[in-house]
């Protein structure tokens, strides 16, 4: 193997690959239980690709891009008796006939609409409805001949609508202000009235589960309709739970040390799936930073892992079909992106990929599990990316890149992270933290950061680079931290109260300003930040202590911004108050501004020119400095 300096080797995953990747963002079955659906973002184009029996994949919408908007989006597509239902990115619901022809809007051009459920009847479709910060639950019939009616209204946000299969009973989430829906929401199960001519409506609702510090999610009929099983943290973990509907008696199903709801900071996930047959409980949960997919069997309350999806570490949007033994997910590994991958329990052939797959496992870094003390004496955790190649090796210990995740309430998985291995296989090590706050590990866990964002997060970055350079699996002269979002946030703490600990950050419209973030941003997270720091105007000094923008002139190292000009959750002036301190005191830094972009990037332009300008920040402040 050739030597040469870490950081400088050539890698077979260009920016043009990655700029060239496809988003796949979820899966469904047709009623059928043979035709497949699922959506791929494809750029900023979001496109539904039909495969039925025996044909080959083809796109259904051309002119039109599938991508719902509530909060942060999600929940954009149902399918049922040869229709996909999905919500354009204008606001509108649709339907489009899989046989063929043309969509055809069925909802007016009226705020925002998101996770359509067809009703069992095949007359109906509930959704959620969002217009000028006032959330709903709808109703509409599938050919859009009615005016949409509200279903359900007054608490502040509502999530997962689904029917029960005789279609007199819609269950929900829902909460309100300042829970976020991992805090605390509730499961609500609602009687519905129906009329000859016009559309159904509630008569009456029910609160089955959850309060404010209760997070309940996903609720799911039976296709037999005997049980709706949802997931609860009551116990301090996302288990399983089911209520028998006749009797009203409630059990969990699976009580484990594992997580198996994720956060819901979109609508429409999909961590469990109930066999055609009542009998198999397909779900995935969280295990030291994998999703891992097991089949509940529930008469007997055993449980054993999908063996057709051993292969995969990061599973997610499980679909079992309506008829027959059909499963399908989005399934990937750390050296496999993400598929769509459809079968049985026992085998699943491949039907999308997200990127060519041109790379070998050897070409990539496989991530291994890290754990250190915290100054509390907690355990946090990350995944470690050595550099990688079959080509080079590097002398000495490599610099290292602290990756932060958004949320904060968000977590490290074992997909396939293209920016991790971006870096990775240039000569650099990764380490992709776990911070206290995280999710994943269970509500204690999660909950450590509320009032302490700006301080733990902080601590733990700085933990983790220091537990790598003990360990000697980085240089100590050249560390470097990343993220995006309130990762963005961690690196401008970081940064203003440790200045010199880092020889440089990449934030990703990050968070500068707390009181702006509060007042600016989306419905979604208006009230967030009440938990993470804490109620104004109460708290308004500790808003003013922890935001970077006021400790600016602290900023000493160099630093890369970059920030989308459409941004909805950190508008441009929060990067801009920072690029401003850092021009007036001639502190190096870049930045880019990409127009079009919100809060993450779609374009492929947009993708190539980012990771062109991160290689050379980092060859020109890290390298050769």
């Amino acid at each position: 193997m050739e030597i040469r300096p870490f950081g400088l080797w050539s890698s077979p995953l260009s920016p043009d690959e990655l700029a060239s990747s496809t988003r796949l963002r979820d899966v469904a079955w047709d009623a059928d239980g043979r035709t497949l659906v699922w959506l791929e973002g494809r750029g900023p184009q979001g496109v539904l690709v039909c495969q039925k029996p025996g044909t080959a994949p083809r796109d259904l919408n051309t002119a039109l891009s599938v991508r719902a908007q509530v909060g942060y989006g999600g929940g954009d597509l149902a399918v049922a008796r040869g229709h996909a239902y999905f919500a354009e990115h204008g606001g509108r619901l649709y339907r489009q006939p899989l046989a063929g022809g043309p969509a055809e809007a069925i909802t007016p051009q009226f705020g925002r609409a998101a996770s359509p459920a067809p009703a069992p009847t095949g007359r109906h479709l509930a959704y959620v409805h969002s217009y000028e910060d006032r959330d709903t639950l709808a109703i509409v019939d599938v050919a859009g001949r009615f005016w949409p009616q509200i279903l359900v209204q007054g608490a502040d946000f509502y999530m997962q609508p689904a029917w029960h299969p005789r279609g007199d009973r819609l269950a929900w989430i829902e909460w309100d202000h300042p829970q976020m829906p991992w805090d605390g929401t509730r499961l609500v199960l609602g009687q519905l009235a129906h009329s000859r001519h016009g559309l159904p409506s509630l008569r009456a609702t029910e609160v089955l589960a959850g309060d404010a510090d209760t997070a309940i999610a996903q609720p799911c009929f039976s296709p037999d309709g005997r049980y709706l099983v949802y997931a609860s943290d009551e116990r301090g973990y996302s288990n399983l739970w089911c209520r028998d509907l006749a009797s009203g008696a409630t059990r969990c199903l699976c009580e484990d040390a594992s997580d198996i709801a994720g956060p819901a900071w979109v609508q429409g996930l999909r961590a469990f799936a109930w066999a055609a047959d009542s009998r198999t409980l397909y779900f995935v949960r969280s295990e030291n930073a994998q999703r891992l997919a097991y089949a509940l069997d529930f008469a007997s309350g055993t449980v054993a892992k999908v063996a057709a999806l051993a292969a995969y570490t990061h599973i997610e949007q499980l679909a079992a079909a309506p008829r027959g033994k059909g499963l399908a997910c989005i399934a990937a590994a750390s050296a496999i992106p993400a598929r769509i991958v459809a079968g049985t329990t026992t085998q699943v052939t491949v039907r999308a990929r997200s990127a060519s797959e041109s790379l070998a496992p050897a070409d990539l870094s496989p991530p291994e599990p890290v754990s250190w003390a915290s100054e509390d004496a907690t355990q946090v955790h990350g995944l470690y990316y050595p550099p990688a190649s079959r080509h080079f090796t590097g002398q000495g210990q490599p610099p290292l890149i602290v990756m932060i995740h958004g949320g904060p309430t968000g977590q490290v998985e074992t997909g396939f992270e293209a920016t991790n291995q971006f870096f990775a296989t240039r000569g650099f090590a990764v380490l992709d933290i776990d911070y206290r706050g995280s999710t994943g590990r269970g509500r204690e866990y999660m909950s450590a950061l509320r009032t302490r964002w700006g301080v733990l997060d902080v601590e733990d970055a700085i933990g983790g680079a220091q537990h790598l350079v003990a360990s000697g699996l980085a240089d100590p002269e050249r560390l470097v931290i990343m993220g995006g979002s309130a990762g963005g946030y961690t690196v401008l703490r970081v940064l203003t109260t440790r200045p010199g600990f880092f020889r440089a950050g990449i934030c990703l419209y990050g968070v500068a300003n707390l009181f702006t973030l509060a007042a600016d941003t989306h419905k979604f997270e208006s009230r967030y930040l009440d938990s993470m720091i804490g109620p104004l105007p109460e708290a308004a000094e500790v808003y003013r202590a922890r935001s970077p923008i006021y400790a600016a002139d602290q900023l000493c190292d160099p630093l890369a911004i970059f920030q989308g000009t459409d941004d909805q959750v950190v508008p441009p002036a929060q990067a801009e108050e920072i690029v401003a301190s850092l021009r007036r005191r001639n502190i190096p830094h870049v930045y880019h501004l990409y127009e079009g972009e919100g809060h993450g990037w779609r374009k492929p332009e947009t993708v190539r020119a980012f990771y062109q300008a991160c290689e050379a920040f980092l060859r020109q402040h890290v390298l050769f400095a």
